[in-house]
């Protein structure tokens, strides 16, 4: 039997659509998957929320978290993240805290700014420097650490101007991300007043307890909140490995304990794919550069291609550097090759938990490297 691991592993799922498969499919696939990552030991299911993309049913998290709480019995179940500019902070609260009222002591939500992707080379107005260098590769403690590039060019895409007008966000709306999460929090506590005094009882918010996290992509405002509010820190290697370490160091040097976390406290993604061999492994994993591709040219993702059909695409020299990062960060082979890869992700970072996200054309490879990688982790 392998040594059990202390840091716990969790499942971050987007709901991707395959190629010949409806959304409805993907959506049953998540459920089935998040009783299949709880027998094998893994600590929560997380719901991403993406937007008009053809290959990813995740859009409702909310929705999303009550069927995989209805088909779990201990799994936590939650968001990474909840998008606040999405929503109206009232209408979080009551979502989430009718969940918990139902799965008492199992839910978390997790806070997302939204908006289009900046570049991550790009410090926001008034912020320092990053603290490394990021125009180069560089490995550190064994952790490839990818030169930061803009995502997108100077035009937004299409998909997410039509995504900002669809759920009433514009250009030059005030970033309310912070005064959010703490109308949010306050709607649970029952300390939120409003502009004039006046106490608002939330139901069935109230009273309720869900475990509060804040996911970031930068050492920005979302890894200096987390901090300061005393609030456990989401760091997203797997879509922006450029700046995980600046985003860690950020939130770790505001951190202030609070009455729910007296010290720091990190969970990292990574994107991976495990198979009981390598060559099998790669061979299942081809469609993944068409699939990021979709995303990094802004047509966003396209339904996951077959092995078969994605060995027939190709990359010009220009495609392949704009997602090279992607390919060089995703952690691809079998279970002893994946495992020593994510010590390493742990390692470097300092972690307390991993978080998986994994892809892939079918349902069954999907739902085998989850137990591949848990059996070899020792969950």
């Amino acid at each position: 039997m392998p040594k059990p691991s202390v840091i716990p592993l969790s499942v971050l799922d987007l709901s991707p659509v395959s190629a010949n498969q409806s959304s409805g499919d993907a959506l049953r696939s998540t459920v089935a998957l998040s009783v299949a990552a709880e027998a094998a030991g893994y600590s929560r299911y997380w719901l991403a929320e993406h937007h008009l993309n053809d290959g990813v049913a995740g859009s409702a998290p909310h929705v999303l978290a009550g069927l995989v709480a209805a088909a779990t019995k201990t799994i936590r179940v939650g968001t990474a993240a909840t998008l606040l500019g999405n929503y109206r902070p009232l209408q979080i609260a009551e979502s989430i805290g009718t969940l918990a009222s139902v799965f008492p002591d199992r839910l978390d939500l997790g806070f997302g700014r939204s908006g289009p992707p900046k570049s991550p080379s790009e410090p926001a107005p008034g912020q320092p420097a990053p603290a490394a260098d990021q125009s180069a590769e560089r490995v550190v403690d064994g952790l490839v650490v990818p030169a930061a590039r803009p995502i997108f060019g100077a035009v937004l895409p299409r998909k997410f101007r039509l995504q900002s007008e669809l759920l009433g966000r514009f250009p030059g709306d005030t970033d309310n991300f912070e005064n959010d999460v703490q109308d949010i929090i306050g709607f649970f506590t029952g300390e939120y007043r409003t502009k004039h005094g006046e106490e608002v009882t939330a139901t069935p918010a109230l009273g309720q307890s869900p475990q509060f996290w804040i996911h970031g992509s930068t050492a920005g405002p979302s890894a200096r909140l987390a901090g300061k509010l005393g609030l456990p820190f989401g760091a997203n290697y797997h879509v922006a490995p450029a700046t995980v370490l600046d985003s860690i160091a950020e939130y770790r040097a505001h951190f202030k304990p609070s009455e729910t976390l007296q010290e720091p406290h990190v969970i990292v993604s990574a994107d991976v794919l495990v198979a009981p061999d390598e060559f099998s492994a790669r061979r299942i994993g081809r469609g993944y550069a068409q699939w990021v591709h979709g995303i990094r040219s802004g047509q966003g993702a396209i339904p996951y291609p077959s092995p078969d059909d994605a060995a027939e695409f190709t990359l010009d020299a220009e495609a392949a550097e704009l997602i090279k990062d992607r390919l060089d960060t995703r952690f691809v082979g079998d279970p002893g090759q994946v495992t020593k890869s994510l010590r390493t992700l742990q390692r470097a970072t300092g972690a307390q938990e991993l978080l998986i996200t994994t892809i892939a054309h079918d349902p069954a490879d999907r739902e085998n490297s989850y137990q591949l990688l848990a059996e070899a982790w020792g969950l």
